[in-house]
């Protein structure tokens, strides 16, 4: 334990950050990682180098959030250094991705839908998921869908997969929406941070957002929820998040991304086995990040609605697309095939006997 301190304060988590997060959550992922990551006896990752991540600062971005703060992540990498950028929206993140800015990144399905398509289906792979659930469509009280035509509504960005998700349940509902011009709803893509505070100011009617942002706007200023992305999809499971990687990084620096993938294994058992230990810490990391601390129910109650997991719950992602398509935001239907490369994760799950996770048809596993 004192040895993983020691890692923690020599890669920047030490000092005040260290003491955000609860001694429990530091102890687990110390214990778990030493005990399942061959790789890090060794010194982690060979060859050096740098490895720059993106991430969000929201709840479904738990397993990144903790893989950078606890040190998990730098652990594993050794002499690697990590390098992270946070970001609000996932076309954002997978344009400094296809533009070499950045290696990899922590984003929702339709970014890494349109950043594989852009590219040919040559750019990026997807290697393991991170989350699933916790998204809402929250309105102000007593709004039905019937009463959503001339409404203005909010979505993290444009393209980005609470936009899809919005667009395309209004579609369904016979509900129009446009890019530009004129449609039944008005779809203002925007900050979270600013949806909240113009749904606090009656300036928008209400948000399709991810956690703890749905939450927010139902605790801080009495939305409710009319739509819990859960309802839609078979069993309530769909892919909020999952870890994208670029496919010349992958092909240079494998080692690396297998050392990034032992964090997030030892990160995943840590919040199994600390769940309430591990939502603090996360929610003491989105204080630091976003300058502004969660109330204590809000992230109690935003925490129950997503599910953290390795699984990028790869069913989903061809529906994500169909939808992208239905709300005109493609052109034509993607072919995904190949979009996943899961073999260093199973790899790593097989060698520590844990069940191994499912490409769908659509990657390598």
């Amino acid at each position: 334990m004192a040895g993983f301190l020691r890692c923690l304060h020599r890669n920047g988590s030490g000092g005040s950050r260290r003491r955000l997060i609860p001694a429990v959550v530091l102890a687990i992922v110390a214990a778990v990682s030493a005990c399942s990551s061959p790789g890090a006896a060794a010194g982690g990752a060979s060859g050096g180098g740098v490895l720059r991540l993106g991430y969000f600062a929201n709840l479904t971005h738990a397993s990144a959030i903790l893989g950078v703060s606890t040190g998990a992540f730098q652990r594993e990498l050794g002499t690697t250094t990590l390098q992270t950028q946070v970001f609000n929206a996932g076309p954002a993140a997978v344009e400094a991705l296809l533009a070499g800015a950045i290696d990899a990144a922590y984003v929702g399905p339709n970014p890494a839908i349109n950043a594989y398509v852009k590219s040919g289906g040559q750019a990026v792979r997807i290697v393991a998921g991170a989350t699933s659930s916790g998204a809402s469509l929250v309105v102000r009280p007593g709004l039905t869908v019937a009463d959503l035509r001339g409404k203005t509504l909010a979505s993290p960005q444009l393209g980005g997969t609470q936009d899809v998700a919005l667009r395309s349940w209004l579609a369904k509902n016979g509900l129009t929406t446009s890019v530009s011009g004129a449609a039944d709803v008005t779809i203002a893509p925007q900050d979270n941070a600013q949806s909240l505070e113009l749904f606090k100011a009656g300036k928008i009617d209400g948000a399709w957002l991810p956690e703890p942002w749905a939450t927010r706007l139902r605790v801080e200023a009495g939305g409710v929820t009319l739509v819990d992305e859960a309802t839609l999809w078979p069993q309530g499971r769909f892919v909020t998040t999952h870890l994208l990687v670029s496919t010349a990084y992958l092909q240079s620096h494998p080692d690396q991304v297998t050392a990034l993938l032992r964090g997030a294994i030892a990160i995943d058992a840590a919040i199994a086995k600390d769940p309430t230990g591990s939502r603090d810490a996360v929610g003491a990391q989105i204080a630091r990040l976003t300058g502004k601390a969660l109330p204590a129910g809000v992230l109690t109650e935003a925490w129950s609605h997503l599910t953290v997991t390795l699984d990028p719950v790869a069913s989903s992602l061809q529906a994500s697309a169909d939808a992208a398509l239905a709300a005109g935001l493609t052109k034509q239907r993607a072919d995904l095939t190949g979009i996943y490369d899961l073999r260093p994760l199973n790899a790593l799950l097989a060698a520590a006997g844990k069940p191994t996770v499912s490409a769908g048809g659509l990657g390598k596993e």
